[in-house]
């Protein structure tokens, strides 16, 4: 047609469809996008394949990959054959004709516009439900493999008498399968009634009939499916109750049946079952009768039935026939409570002994008795961090955990540490280069006696230096995977890596030799890690290549945990030399919540303490924070420098265990695996321990009564040495000691008790942490009178500190530029009595170099506060007089100072001997005067000599 306007025609704006090379473009942006997101997910996956297969832990991998592929297409399918299904039999019973009105011409727009693409609706509606539902399927893999490779408990609970395997791996499944079908049954009921009311099977103001017989017919089988499906609920609900948390008005949380769940829950779940399964049937009887008027009055029915008898019936019981005589409707239920929690937990062979803790008198003949007793601790491995990294970091790119360990090495007592990588702490520009392929690995362990100190107060080392050398012989000593060790590195190729510095400063290289990580030859590999590291320099960098390694996953809670996703890990892995080599020994456990009548605890909150608030490194990994059962059922190892990884079955009787050894086959060697060697370096876990003491605090108790009146209630203290406005739990400390009954000293991990609301000592707490023993997690608890008891941790701590003389001591000792700092306050069964046993440090304010200078002692009434703990224990046991503030201390045999006193701590030695001669001025004391002078020209030797050995360090 003629352009009619009055002007000349301008151009034409083409804003129809592009260009067919704008189309090109588009679609191939849009495949590569595709391809882009498809790689990412192919790299994670490859990589993921890759890493265990390196750490020979592919089965683990595989069936959990498959399992997840499984559970995804099975319910994923039956999800979208569902919905799917429902939707086409809706539209299948439409009516053929539509009613004349208002709403059914609006509707019939709707239905133009999607008539011609019905079929794509339907797949993809049935294609969107059926992801997610697949989805979240694959997440239930552990329900699934717990269920079908379930093994039975041997035990039963006393209600149903189920075995307790019913409850741990029956129960979840069954739960989550009716969650499944509740969701089914949902969402094809919405899906059905939507298609119903859009083709006119249902009406909401048309005239006539509401829904046509069809569509009547149609939901009511659906909702008589959801009906039927609640009266499954009903009757799992019944077993829920032995399994549910209930509270006393006198206690926390319990968990089992009480009174009110077993004489009306219980009862009315029944009813409640039958009552369902009749209104189900009625609207079954829909399609045959194709009235609504039953279906509804038997809905009505369940209704006010669960109202009345769900609801009204036992809160009736429970304000009526329990609250009025509590205590004794409870005790039969306490009572099964009782022995379920103690038998879930492992302390129901708990030994509790009546213990007055008044003492002997404090003799001669009492001293004698001490180093019998006990290996008294004085090097507390939560303070002494920074003396070990002052006196043996050596560089500045090593660095040592802030809460070091406590292991044995024959019969002494050891704080031991490694000296793991600090990528921060790397020399010259921190590049790609050097930080992950020059600087890769950490050297040596650091072992000082935990009985004994130097002359300056320092660590008495039995393995320092580097290279290391001492008491633990010869071992591979480079830490390749270590708590610190969070990068990746990549090693064995081209570039060599730094392995240590001489003492002339010339640096020793070293290229890894182990078959550790995953191989970066292959060109696919490193383009995978590549985006999987997002470091497009794995790719083309010339550092990598033949023999090239890449190791990641290297904290020993990160490789056990990814090789055991089944296992929850202990929050403190601790080191070991054996067999030449250094081992983490990691302990795990097998958790389940839901152990009949067993009470729930939460392992964030038990496992809680004065370390772990201020060490991350040491908070637990729960992969089920409230837990109701546990058992230390697996000891693992990770090898220091291969990274290999080993699971050692423990508790040979675990029925959890047995069931993931069965889910898992061949991931556990057998405890006959465990070499001697390895043996002599096994203990018992804090927190397993942690998570029973919180426990004891309340079932130490024998009967319900008592239980229930809460009068024999005991808490963990808080921990005393910290600052007042810290509360947090006293830890568990490992000592070697002889508990009243024992014929020796055993390695044991211990911890007091005080009673609840009150802070005079309640009860005092052993178990045998031996490995090598016949009597190893055997609880012993020493259970001190409710009468003038002996003092608490608190009182203790509160009594050192208000001393006048120890208070003017602990004055003298912050003179000058240091602070005092409190170590761990130990207890001692001694005599029938207690002793209370507490390291005093010093720490310089400039320099973090924590030195033992003087032990608080108490025994009944008695305190003392010395320079050594000898001295102390002569004062506390008559055989000296105490010393006074300002008294010059009696010479002590002079002991060399270790060859590995570092620079630091001669010069720190030098300032402390300054400020002290500067004191003695003030004071004029010309004899004090002398004596620093002669301390400061021996640490300035010291020092001199450190600075010639050190070189250019």
């Amino acid at each position: 047609m003629p352009d009619r306007g009055s002007g000349p025609s301008g151009p034409r704006i083409n804003l129809g469809r592009p260009s067919r090379r704008m189309r090109t473009l588009l679609m191939t942006l849009g495949a590569l996008a595709v391809l882009a997101i498809l790689f990412v997910m192919f790299a994670g996956f490859w990589t993921d394949w890759l890493w265990y297969r390196s750490v020979k832990y592919s089965s683990v991998f595989t069936t959990q990959l498959w399992t997840k592929i499984g559970l995804f297409f099975v319910f994923g399918g039956l999800m979208a054959a569902a919905v799917g299904l429902n939707i086409w039999l809706a539209h299948r019973l439409r009516p053929p004709l539509s009613a004349m009105s208002l709403e059914q011409e609006s509707l019939d727009r709707y239905r133009m516009n999607i008539a011609p693409y019905k079929k794509w609706l339907l797949i993809g509606i049935s294609l969107l439900v059926g992801l997610i539902s697949g989805a979240s399927a694959a997440g239930q893999w552990r329900t699934w493999l717990m269920w079908v490779n379930g093994v039975s408990f041997g035990q039963e609970d006393p209600q149903f008498h189920k075995d307790v395997s019913f409850y741990a791996f029956d129960l979840p499944w069954y739960r989550f399968l009716l969650g499944f079908g509740f969701a089914a049954v949902v969402l094809s009921l919405i899906a059905a009634a939507l298609v119903h009311y859009l083709y006119g099977g249902l009406r909401i103001s048309s005239p006539g009939a509401r829904a046509t017989s069809q569509a009547t017919g149609h939901l009511a089988v659906l909702l008589g499916v959801f009906v039927a499906l609640k009266a499954v609920a009903y009757w799992l609900d019944r077993y829920g109750l032995a399994v549910k948390s209930n509270e006393l008005r006198t206690q926390d949380s319990w968990t089992g049946l009480r009174y009110v769940d077993a004489n009306a829950y219980l009862p009315a779940k029944t009813i409640l079952f039958v009552i369902a399964i009749i209104c189900s049937l009625l609207f079954f009887a829909t399609l045959w009768r194709r009235t609504w008027q039953l279906p509804l009055i038997g809905l009505g029915l369940m209704a006010l039935s669960a109202i009345l008898i769900g609801g009204l019936y036992p809160a009736i019981v429970q304000n009526f026939q329990v609250k009025p005589n509590e205590q004794a409707k409870e005790a039969p239920y306490i009572e099964k409570n009782l022995e379920a929690t103690k038998r879930a937990y492992g302390i129901d062979r708990a030994q509790v002994d009546d213990y007055s803790g008044k003492g002997d008198e404090a003799d001669s003949a009492l001293r004698g008795e001490v180093d019998k007793t006990a290996n008294i601790r004085l090097l507390d491995p939560n303070i002494v961090s920074g003396t070990y990294q002052q006196q043996q970091q050596v560089r500045q790119y090593y660095q040592f955990p802030a809460t070091l360990d406590v292991d044995r090495y024959g019969t002494q007592d050891t704080v031991v540490g490694l000296r793991e990588l600090n990528v921060d702490g790397v020399p010259g520009q921190k590049n790609w280069i050097n930080q992950h392929f020059k600087y890769t690995h950490g050297f040596g362990m650091v072992a000082g006696k935990g009985d004994e100190v130097t002359a300056t107060g320092g660590p008495d080392y039995t393995e320092s230096d580097l290279p290391p050398t001492g008491d633990l012989g010869k071992y591979e000593p480079r830490i390749y995977y270590g708590e610190k060790t969070n990068q990746y590195s990549i090693v064995g190729g081209p570039q060599k890596e730094i392995d240590y510095v001489k003492d002339g400063g010339a640096e020793v290289e070293y290229s890894y030799t182990a078959k550790s990580g995953v191989s970066l030859s292959n060109p696919i590999n490193r383009l995978a890690y590549a985006v999987s590291f997002s470091e497009p320099q794995i790719m083309y960098s010339g550092a990598i290549g033949e023999g090239s390694r890449i190791l990641y996953n290297r904290t020993p809670k990160e490789r056990v945990e990814a090789v055991a996703p089944w296992l929850t890990i202990d929050g403190d892995p601790y080191p070991a030399v054996v067999d030449g080599r250094v081992q983490w020994i990691v302990d795990a456990y097998t958790t389940i919540n839901g152990y009949p009548y067993s009470s729930r605890t939460t392992l964030g909150d038990t496992t809680s303490d004065s370390l772990t608030t201020a060490d991350d490194q040491r908070a637990v990994i729960a992969q089920e924070n409230k837990v109701n059962y546990i058992r230390n059922s697996v000891k693992a190892t990770v090898d220091a420098y291969s990274g290999d990884v080993k699971l050692y079955e423990w508790d040979t009787k675990d029925p959890v265990l047995k069931t993931w050894k069965k889910a898992f086959p061949g991931t556990v060697l057998a405890k006959s695996e465990i070499s001697a060697s390895l043996m002599d370096h096994l203990r018992y876990p804090q927190d397993l321990f942690k998570v029973q003491r919180e426990l004891l605090t309340q079932y130490h108790v024998e009967n319900a009564n008592q239980f229930y009146s809460g009068s024999e209630r005991w808490a963990v203290p808080n921990d005393p040495t910290r600052e007042r406005g810290e509360q947090s739990a006293v830890p568990p400390y490992y000592l070697s000691m002889q508990m009243p009954g024992q014929d020796s000293q055993v390695f044991s991990l211990t911890t007091t008790f005080t009673p609840a609301g009150r802070d005079n000592l309640g009860a005092f707490m052993a178990v045998d942490a031996d490995a090598r023993s016949g009597d190893y997690g055997s609880i012993r608890i020493l259970k001190l009178p409710s009468s003038n008891p002996p003092d608490g941790p608190k009182q203790v701590q509160s009594k050192f500190n208000s001393d006048k003389n120890i208070a003017e001591q602990i004055r003298l000792l912050k003179g000058g530029d240091s602070e005092v700092e409190y170590g761990n306050l130990l207890t001692v069964p001694l005599g029938g009595g207690l002793m209370y046993i507490e390291p005093v440090y010093i720490r310089g304010k400039q320099v973090d170099l924590p030195l033992l200078k003087s032990v608080l002692v108490r025994y009944g009434d008695k305190m003392a506060f010395e320079p050594t703990l000898d001295q102390a224990l002569d004062v506390i046991f008559g055989a000296k007089p105490p010393s006074t503030p300002g008294e010059e201390q009696p010479e002590q045999p002079p002991k060399q100072p270790p060859a590995n006193q570092t620079l630091e701590a001669a010069m720190q030695d030098a300032l402390e001997a300054y400020d002290a001669g500067q004191d003695a001025l003030a004071r004029k004391d010309l004899e004090g005067y002398a004596k620093a002078q002669e301390d400061l020209k021996a640490a300035l030797d010291r020092a001199e000599a450190a600075s010639k050995k050190q070189g250019q360090q």
